[in-house]
């Protein structure tokens, strides 16, 4: 069940992107942040190896990315302002928020303020989760929006940017694999099965 499960995740992300094209970069990335588990680190590098191919551009899906960024915190935003965190950690379960995920974006925000909201973007767990302390919080909302895109550009860049890095020097790791999409194709998996695992581990905890 759980092989079915990160097959169809993987193919979700792949197709999206392909066929949606700018807009899937943004839908993948908006899921991503609004608390549900599909990771960024595979969707943007995949989105950077299209830029190799003519498909998009770097500064393009970038942008994408960001905005994506933007629409689902802003999602996982009004959630935390409105449900509070009682709320939060009651249905969170059902998309795989931990309280232990929780616990850790509620701490950093608390640690650094609003600023938290710009400087998370480039933490792995606690850019997911950030936006819910920022929303129980109710932290200013068009500085949270501005903050979050200040955040999510340079990260969906660099991401990017390591993508078509990759697809540029494909000629040179051509002979160790076939297909592109192979390769990502089991990035996904190994990402999705990681995150999975560990969110799993500490639910039955």
């Amino acid at each position: 069940m759980v092989t079915g499960i990160i097959s169809l995740l993987a193919n979700f992300i792949i197709a999206s992107i392909s066929m949606l094209g700018y807009f899937g970069v943004a839908l993948m990335m908006a899921i991503e942040s609004a608390c549900v588990p599909l990771p960024s680190e595979i969707i943007m590098p995949f989105s950077g190896y299209l830029v190799s191919q003519g498909r998009f551009t770097l500064f393009g899906v970038a942008l994408a990315g960001s905005l994506g960024c933007v629409l689902g915190s802003a999602l996982a935003y009004w959630v935390g302002y409105y449900g509070g965190r009682l709320a939060v950690e009651k249905y969170g379960k059902y998309i795989l928020i931990t309280k232990h995920d929780l616990d850790l974006a509620d701490n950093f925000f608390r640690k650094y303020g609003n600023a938290a909201v710009f400087f998370s973007r480039m933490l792995p767990v606690v850019r997911t989760f950030i936006s819910l302390p920022a929303g129980i919080s109710r932290m200013n909302f068009p500085r949270f929006v501005v903050y979050t895109f200040l955040g999510s550009f340079p990260f969906c860049y660099i991401l990017a940017m390591i993508g078509k890095k990759m697809g540029d020097n494909w000629d040179t790791l051509g002979g160790y694999f076939h297909k592109f999409d192979a390769l990502i194709g089991a990035l996904i998996l190994v990402g999705i099965f990681l995150f999975l695992k560990r969110h799993l581990k500490i639910r039955n905890k």
